[in-house]
């Protein structure tokens, strides 16, 4: 403080020709002599008179305390009365941002809720949700404690436990707190404490050997010089903490250099001083020195301050000193504003310049609000509406240096006024943890889920403590402690580790797989079978075993044969809308029209036969409208089912995400189920029909029995497809595809084979049977027969 008053003194810019006076007082960190100290300053004399000003001629502007907050409350309940400015410079108790109680308190350090803010904001930084918590029992521990779970709970981490240091006791409660560590599986640790209530529990430390564990500082004892000795260096070194920001004060330290006992005559503590730094004592002093040992040497004057290497001239990392510092400029920028005040500037009565000849206290406290200046490094000062400093610490990590005792060695820093994303500062490459590891230690309850993975809490456990679960089929987690898996976008689907979404396979029958060649290959030989057919029937149409069958629906039933087996082209390929449309309608009606020939060539077998009985009425029903009149309408029916199913309802090309996990089924869709199944229904109609009429004309004259093997082709058509209908239903994808097209196949092939290779057969390997004698001699024989049984 006496360095800055000088240095302000000494400047020009700032109060020139004004010369700032000063007054101390020790309070020795006691309540009660805070507040008499209070009363002789604000009365001017030892014997306190309140309400009056002994010196008159020697205002008093402002006071600069004091150090504990304890201290600073009583102080500042009396100065609030007379709204004289107060700034402190270590006074971080949360209470003291009360401007109800206390309205003309200011501080150069930030209060200990930024602390416990930006604690949680490490501890979270780190990926420490599960921590101890030691606390002093007095108001500086508890608040602090308070303010941090609270950060700590709404960031998502946990209290593994929490610890009272009770100051009453001897041992500060230390065997009880060393059990607790020692159970617990929290490796971070935070300490709530001053130096002094903290030493005793290090002692009991030492002597359990309670190492291997991460200490977390408050500012109240981070940069202690009692425990950075070396015999507390194996249990804290690695710890890391908060301290309060430190700041460069050019030219401080030839200050603390210059001191010598001659220049400072009415200052008794700088003899004594002198003795300890020097281990000399002063002659004939007896008021001042210890008593005399004669192995002691003599101090001369002539020693060096400067030669000496102590915690005294340090001032590489100047905290308290430097908050003191900034309370002393911020006065007198406060002054230096009021003295330069322009009447002509002022808006209010109530913001008139004050009377520099007659100057209040109270004046001060609007300045000192708004004041704003820039520090020696760069920073700017100004207080906000609670009458503090943007918050800033240092971070500090306890470290083991040579000699074994510990540094603090600044690792990171906080700043609360800083744009988002720059708030917290952390060089983890510069921290040594215990045992002089260089990898952030571990302290959580459970392990980090995975991703592919979420949390899952355990019943009656803290939030901190869960089971890892696989995320379910079709879902994805891929960031660590996912608290939830979530769905792909339609068209992807989890990769194996379930951690990221990759496109789905897209399938359909395409013509560039190997089935679909095959069944394309098959297609067309299947085709050509009925064609070679209906080229032989047309050269041979004149012979008695094609004129017998009905020729002419012969011909059509090939033809339609031969589209039953070109229908399957429409189920291969791409299903777009125009194929979609075509391919069920394509294979109802062809077929409908093939079964319809059949069910017409099995009725002309009925009534050719019963037509030759005498006085049979079936005679005028013999020819070929008859067959045409059936083939027509059992087509025609089908053509109106398909008409009204494309209508109101048709087919269309959909992706199907569900059928089939991580794949995507290029198909056609029905559109409406019940006409496909109603299309299919009449098909199996006309096909029982001709089954029926078959089977029940099998034993007609062999020269006209072609319902025998219409019997047996209609059987293995119903088989076929009777047999399609649960293979359907029960597949997927393109094997559904190729399950349709393999029915399609075999049951056209059975028509062929039942009812056109026996007649191939005779046609080519057995042409003396296709004759009209030979049928004639079979007829006989056959009448023959019948009249004989």
């Amino acid at each position: 403080m006496i360095f800055a008053i000088e240095e302000i003194n000494r400047s020009l810019q700032l109060l020139p020709n004004i010369t700032l006076g000063f007054q101390i007082y020790d309070s020795c960190r006691m309540m009660q002599r805070s507040l008499e100290g209070t009363l002789w300053m604000l009365a001017g004399q030892k014997n306190p008179a309140p309400n009056f000003r002994c010196q008159k001629n020697l205002p008093l502007l402002g006071i600069i305390g004091d150090a504990g907050s304890s201290c600073s409350i009583v102080m500042a309940r009396i100065l609030g009365l007379f709204r004289l400015p107060q700034i402190s410079y270590v006074s971080s108790s949360p209470l003291l941002s009360d401007r109800i109680q206390f309205p003309s308190f200011f501080r150069t350090i930030p209060n200990d809720n930024f602390q416990s803010q930006g604690l949680a904001y490490l501890l979270m930084h780190l990926g420490w949700t599960w921590v101890g918590l030691l606390i002093e029992d007095n108001d500086y521990g508890q608040q602090g404690a308070s303010a941090l779970k609270q950060e700590l709970a709404n960031a998502g981490a946990c209290i593994a436990f929490s610890e009272n240091i009770i100051l009453s006791r001897k041992d500060r409660n230390a065997k009880h707190i060393i059990q607790v560590i020692k159970n617990s599986t929290a490796n971070a640790i935070v300490i709530f404490s001053s130096d002094a209530g903290l030493t005793p529990l290090m002692d009991e430390m030492m002597r359990h050997n309670l190492t291997g564990r991460v200490w977390i500082a408050s500012e109240g004892w981070s940069t202690s010089t009692v425990l950075s000795v070396d015999k507390y260096s194996q249990i804290l070194a690695g710890a890391i903490g908060f301290a309060t920001y430190s700041g460069e004060i050019p030219g401080f330290e030839n200050h603390l250099n210059s001191v010598h006992p001659s220049s400072s005559t009415d200052n008794v503590f700088v003899r004594r001083f002198w003795e300890e730094a020097f281990g000399c004592k002063w002659p004939d002093e007896k008021n001042v020195t210890l008593l005399w040992d004669n192995t002691s040497k003599l101090c001369t004057g002539n020693e060096k301050l400067d030669s000496l290497h102590i915690d005294y001239n340090d001032v590489s990392q100047l905290r308290g000193q430097y908050n003191a510092y900034t309370a002393v400029y911020a006065s007198a920028w406060t002054l230096h504003n009021l003295n330069t005040c322009k009447k002509e500037l002022q808006s209010s009565i109530s913001l008139l310049c004050a009377d520099r000849l007659n100057l209040q206290p109270w004046q001060l406290i609007h300045y000192l609000k708004n004041v704003r200046f820039r520090k020696n490094g760069g920073g700017e000062v100004f207080f906000n509406q609670n009458g503090e400093v943007p918050a800033q610490y240092d971070i500090i990590n306890f470290q083991q240096n040579a000699e074994g005792s510990l540094k603090h060695v600044i690792v990171g820093k906080y700043d609360s006024s800083a744009p988002e994303g720059q708030t917290l500062i952390f060089n983890a490459s510069k921290v040594l943890w215990a045992s002089g590891i260089t990898q952030i230690p571990a302290s959580v309850c459970t392990q980090s889920c995975l991703p592919g993975s979420r949390k899952a809490v355990k019943e009656g456990e803290p939030v901190c403590c869960y089971l890892c679960i696989p995320c379910p089929l079709g879902e994805i987690s891929n960031q660590t402690d996912a608290a939830d898996c979530f769905k792909c976008q339609w068209d992807r689907w989890p990769n194996a580790q379930q951690d990221k979404c990759i496109p789905k396979t897209t399938e359909y029958l395409s013509y560039e797989e190997t089935l679909a060649i095959i069944l394309s290959v098959i297609c067309i030989l299947c085709s050509l079978m009925p064609a070679a057919i209906l080229v032989l029937f047309i050269n041979h149409s004149n012979t008695p075993i094609v004129k017998a069958n009905n020729r002419s629906l012969s011909y059509f039933l090939l033809m339609s044969l031969t589209l039953c087996f070109l229908c399957s082209f429409a189920f291969i390929g791409y299903p777009t809308r125009e194929k979609c449309l075509i391919q069920q309608v394509a294979f109802g009606i062809t077929f409908s029209q093939c079964i319809s020939c059949i069910l017409a060539k099995t009725i002309m077998v009925v009534i050719a036969f019963n037509a030759t009985k005498p006085n049979s009425d079936l005679r005028r029903w013999v020819g070929p409208q008859i067959s045409y009149m059936v083939t027509s309408v059992g087509t025609l029916i089908q053509i109106l089912l398909c008409v009204s199913w494309l209508s109101v309802s048709p087919p269309f090309s959909q992706y199907n995400i569900l059928s089939q996990p991580g794949m995507i089924i290029l198909e056609c869709n029905e559109g409406s189920p019940i006409a496909f199944w109603c299309m299919l229904g009449y098909l199996g109609l006309l096909s029982a029909i001709s089954f029926i009429v078959a089977f029940l004309a099998r034993k007609l004259p062999d020269s006209f029995n072609e319902a025998k093997f219409i019997t047996f082709s209609m059987l293995a058509f119903l088989s076929v497809w009777i047999s399609f209908i649960p293979a359907y239903l029960s597949t997927k994808g393109k094997y559904m595809v190729a399950m349709e097209i393999f029915a399609i196949l075999t049951s056209s092939s059975a028509l062929v084979f039942c009812i056109f290779i026996p007649k191939c057969y005779i046609i080519l390997l057995r042409p003396e049977m296709n004759t009209r004698e030979y049928l004639m001699a079979r007829e006989t024989g056959q009448s023959n027969k019948n009249k004989h049984s």
